[in-house]
């Protein structure tokens, strides 16, 4: 009796949750801006008029040229990993390597920061959770005093909660993304109405004033706002690592970032326009804004019930941002392990979701672990590695446009070579220029701890290059013996593969996911 074969039950969980259109406009918006909460330090530092002025030119200088950049190769290249397999398609393994590392060390200090932010704007209506006032114990770690307080376990609570949906797949993380973006931009929408209509019966100039001080002059009110704008301008890549779980990258993507630079670039002015109401001096006065300064500008334009509607709001795009970038940078690890610099069962997948489940989990951990305020100065690096990282895919743009001609860009950057040295001109000015500044506003500290972080990624290459080349010789020795016990068990004078996949590539050595 002949055996019929039966199909396997269908796995309704095989294929993860596609992230769409309007999901990826909401993680393109919280990876880079998230609203207006944290602008605020703008105006303060640089004055009303240059404030304005910044918002609208920044992204002309800044984020459009690295959004085309991202939009040409996230097309031509759409897949998981983003820019790590940009840059090694154009520029090789050992710059991919670098720029995956780089990336994915930046974010332990800029990932911490939006717990942080959460506890923050938490501890303005519960001052029961500001940090240090409720300390469970001590720790003595590295001449280093280490708090482990209430507000650090409501940290860790966010990252845990925000961990799981991450297990779900960016899907999911979009999904809640759009809401999370109803949800933080409704506040701001109503302290733009009512801001506006302040602006329109006090008879309020908003941009009295050009600088912040009178013997400030122009250029260094541009230059200082400029380095504090660049950083509410920039993660324009982020979304670019989770493009394998996206519906039709090579379509939505650039429609995406387009619709993103508008919402991001309004998002920014229409808020702070009306929160110039309150004026230079006073309480709230623009000459004394922070982060943060929103909740108070909203109590004092229409009273307490904004005040803990702007706070709310603060309070979700604290998380969204954290969840919409741990999608992002935890994928850079699982890259590594795929390309064999990391240990297999970094990338190793749930069966459920398909995702990399120690590559997010051992993110998350280390965030935590960022969350005590003794690591909260290491930030100073975080600029000096973000520009790193787009400098490599703007060199790695060009050296595709030489190399491969021929490949495919669903979406290719207009105006030819001119636009392309304009983008080149314009993001090694901006990179050049908060490296500056960043060095002025922190000296030599933060050039140290630069090079400690680069110098390590230089030095770890070379050692997992050989670890890499190690385990890949004995797969090959292994099947080798295997070839040889099937030829001397059965007879056979030669062997033939019967498919394109190797024993190599079956036992998960395979040449690198994406060649250079």
């Amino acid at each position: 009796m002949t055996a019929i074969p039966v199909a396997p039950p269908e796995n309704r969980w095989a294929t993860p949750k596609r992230v769409s259109l309007v999901p990826l406009v909401a993680l393109i918006f919280f990876s880079v801006s998230g609203g207006a909460y944290g602008i605020e330090p703008l105006f303060s530092t640089s004055g009303p008029g240059m404030g304005i002025l910044l918002i609208l030119v920044a992204p002309l200088i800044y984020s459009v040229p690295h959004a085309l950049v991202c939009a040409e190769l996230g097309t031509a290249i759409p897949v998981e990993g983003g820019y790590y397999h940009w840059v090694k398609r154009g520029l090789g393994r050992f710059w991919a390597f670098q720029q995956g590392v780089l990336q994915w060390v930046c974010s332990f200090v800029d990932m911490a920061l939006y717990p942080v932010m959460f506890t923050s704007y938490l501890s303005s209506l519960i001052g029961a959770v500001a940090p240090g006032e409720h300390v469970f114990f001590e720790l003595h770690l590295f001449k280093a005093d280490i708090a482990v307080d209430l507000n650090w376990v409501i940290c860790v609570g966010v990252i845990v909660l925000f961990t799981l949906l991450n297990l779900m797949g960016a899907g999911w993380v979009g999904d809640s993304s759009v809401a999370f973006a109803v949800i933080c931009l409704t506040p701001m929408l109503i302290l733009t109405a009512i801001g506006g209509y302040h602006l329109l019966t006090d008879g309020t100039n908003p941009v009295s004033s050009m600088t912040a001080e009178q013997g400030q002059s122009t250029w260094n009110a541009f230059g200082s706002g400029l380095f504090i704008v660049m950083w509410n301008y920039s993660g324009w890549d982020s979304v670019s690592t989770v493009a394998g779980e996206m519906e039709n990258p090579r379509k939505h993507l650039p429609k995406a970032l387009f619709w993103s630079v508008l919402l991001i670039v309004v998002g920014y002015l229409l808020p702070s326009l009306a929160a110039l109401a309150v004026g230079a001096d006073g309480e709230n006065g623009w000459k004394g804004w922070k982060d943060g300064s929103f909740s108070d500008i909203a109590g004092e334009l229409a009273g307490p019930w904004l005040q803990y509607t702007v706070t709310i709001g603060g309070l979700f795009a604290s998380v969204a941002m954290f969840s919409a970038l741990l999608a992002s940078y935890s994928r850079l690890p699982s890259s590594l392990s795929h390309d064999g610099y990391l240990p297999k069962w970094v990338s190793k997948e749930s069966k459920r979701y398909r995702m990399p489940i120690a590559s997010i989990i051992g993110s998350s951990v280390i965030y935590a672990l960022f969350c005590f305020s003794s690591f909260s100065n290491l930030v100073i690096f975080d600029v000096f590695l973000t520009n790193i990282g787009i400098l490599l895919e703007v060199a790695a743009l060009i050296v595709l446009r030489i190399r491969e001609p021929e490949l495919e860009r669903p979406y290719k950057i207009p105006g030819g070579w001119w636009s392309i040295g304009l983008i080149t001109l314009c993001l090694t000015a901006v990179s050049v220029w908060a490296a500056i500044e960043q060095y002025d506003e922190e000296g030599t500290k933060a050039v140290v701890y630069c090079l400690i972080v680069v110098g390590a990624a230089l030095l770890l290459y070379p050692l997992l290059s050989l670890r890499k080349a190690a385990r890949e010789t004995a797969a090959a020795e292994r099947a080798a013996a295997r070839l040889a016990a099937g030829v001397e068990a059965y007879g056979l004078s030669e062997w033939q593969p019967d498919s394109a996949h190797s024993d190599k590539a079956a036992g998960g050595t395979a040449a690198d996911s994406v060649e250079a």
